[in-house]
């Protein structure tokens, strides 16, 4: 089962299972995490969770979508307890375009990138129960940062370019022993400023303090070993890029479990009642095609088994100059 979150007419919350075009939603349910928490009491798995509280009532789904109702699928009261990251490097094929960038900064032969990604692929899979190479890693932001399906994607006025990347994203509860707890999966776009990071490897940090989007449907259950989807951009209606891309673990130099040991391992994420939305990388970018992209963009990212595409418009900030520390 997929789930939905987005706004009834009241503005109020609502988690809904999708049933082709209907959108179902669950009886007294506003949180995934609600819905997970009930779970964990009742010991039953999310999806039967879900599924023996649907409703009676439902929603149009495309209604939903046209009036700008959908959500990112979870939420916190506080946003700033939802904490954003990815790892890189992790897809085969992933090294190309990042060896590239780095190659032309006059870094070398063997970049770092590279050395990193070939240690993934013979380290990143390892037999269970133990765990494998570090993958790369990085932070982007809280849940403020985070954006719904049809909500524009912003880049910083200081940007210097503002591109997509399609990818899966892990969704996480810690529970109240401080066990992480996988809620599901969600498309992505990760959205980086991949000119600043072709400047210098050292910059990618900053490239990733961006605003990004998930959704709009969160797969319950395992993710499957194969994901073949499309990234597309448009505009002014019409397809300027398309390009498929490849997740799962078939098309990965690390196995999801080695990802989240790497990521849960340190005690600071594993704080009970956080969220975490974690970015599993790609292989697929426009900006490795030579694609420009322009305010007024629309990123899709789209596939089977995920439900519907995620869409979103580019823009960007206004200008609000240099950020100036007041002493007190």
């Amino acid at each position: 089962m997929n789930l939905v979150r987005y706004r009834d007419v009241k503005g109020n919350p609502v988690i809904a299972g999708v049933q082709g075009e209907t959108l179902r939603p669950l009886a007294g349910i506003g949180e995934v995490a609600e819905l997970a928490r009930l779970a964990l009491r009742e010991g039953t798995p999310l999806a039967e969770a879900a599924q023996a509280r649907l409703g009676d009532k439902s929603e149009d789904y495309a209604k939903v979508e046209a009036e700008g109702r959908l959500l990112p699928p979870v939420g916190h009261a506080e946003p700033a307890r939802i904490r954003i990251t990815g790892t890189g490097l992790t897809h085969l094929g992933s090294a190309d375009t990042r060896d590239a960038m780095h190659t032309d900064s006059g870094q070398g032969d063997v970049t770092d990138s590279m050395r990193m990604f070939r240690d993934g692929v013979a380290g990143g899979k390892p037999e269970a129960g133990r765990a494998g190479v570090q993958p790369e890693w990085f932070y982007k932001g809280d849940g403020s940062i985070l954006v719904g399906p049809g909500s524009p994607l912003e880049m910083p006025a200081f940007a210097e370019d503002g591109g997509e990347e399609p990818e899966i994203a892990g969704v996480y509860l810690i529970g109240d022993d401080g066990t992480p707890l996988r809620l599901g999966f969600a498309l992505g776009n990760e959205f980086s400023d991949h000119v600043t990071e072709r400047r210098n490897y050292l910059l990618l940090a900053h490239s990733k303090l961006r605003a990004c989007s998930i959704g709009p449907e969160l797969m319950l259950g395992s993710l499957p070993e194969r994901v073949e989807g499309t990234s597309r951009i448009l505009r002014d209606g019409a397809v300027i890029w398309q390009k498929p891309f490849l997740s799962g673990e078939t098309h990965m130099s690390h196995s999801i479990a080695n990802l989240e040991h790497h990521h849960f391992k340190y005690p600071q994420h594993r704080q009970p009642g956080d969220i975490h939305v974690h970015f599993f990388g790609t292989a697929t970018l426009s900006f490795a095609d030579g694609v420009e992209t322009r305010p007024g963009d629309v990123f899709e990212i789209a596939a089977p088994g995920f439900g519907r595409a995620l869409r979103n418009p580019l823009i960007r900030a206004a200008d609000t100059g240099l950020a100036v520390v007041r002493p007190l």
